[in-house]
């Protein structure tokens, strides 16, 4: 018996879906790479070798707390500065965190942080109100000064 023969012809491979797929992969790496910082490169500013100072090993000072107490309805009720009641009185709470900025060497110079302690169902406008008084004013000029700058909320109560 007799084989067939097979006859082996050239066979074309299609290299344009091949050359696709090549460009659309290397579009996906070059969209997705992500440069990352080496290891090890800080650029720390360590202080002279020289005797420590006793400011550098102070730990910061406790931030002023001001508590923001509501009625139900969500009004302001009173405000307290660390211990001392000040009332409904936004311009007195400007005035004791100016006196404690400024015993503690001015605006400029004073590492001072406010922790303002809303409640709950007070309104957002009463907050915003405390942000302004404890972070500046207006002075008879028009222009603001600077009381402080670092404000933070305190941590919510658990109920």
């Amino acid at each position: 018996m007799r084989r067939a023969k097979k006859e082996y012809g050239r066979r074309e491979l299609n290299m344009t879906a091949m050359i696709d797929i090549i460009f659309l992969l290397l579009t996906f790496f070059i969209m997705t790479f992500k440069i990352v910082v080496p290891e090890g490169d800080f650029s720390i500013k360590m202080p002279p070798k020289s005797a420590p100072s006793s400011a550098s090993l102070d730990t910061p000072p406790e931030p002023l707390r001001v508590v923001l107490s509501s009625s139900p309805g969500g009004n302001l009720s009173s405000i307290t500065f660390g211990e001392k009641p000040l009332g409904r009185n936004f311009n007195l709470l400007r005035r004791e965190i100016l006196s404690v900025v400024s015993k503690r060497g001015g605006p400029k110079k004073a590492d001072v942080e406010v922790e303002l302690a809303p409640d709950d169902r007070l309104k957002y406008a009463y907050v915003i109100e405390a942000i302004t008084a404890v972070t500046g004013q207006v002075g008879a000029d028009g222009q603001v000064y600077k009381i402080c700058d670092k404000v933070k909320f305190a941590p919510r109560r658990k109920k």
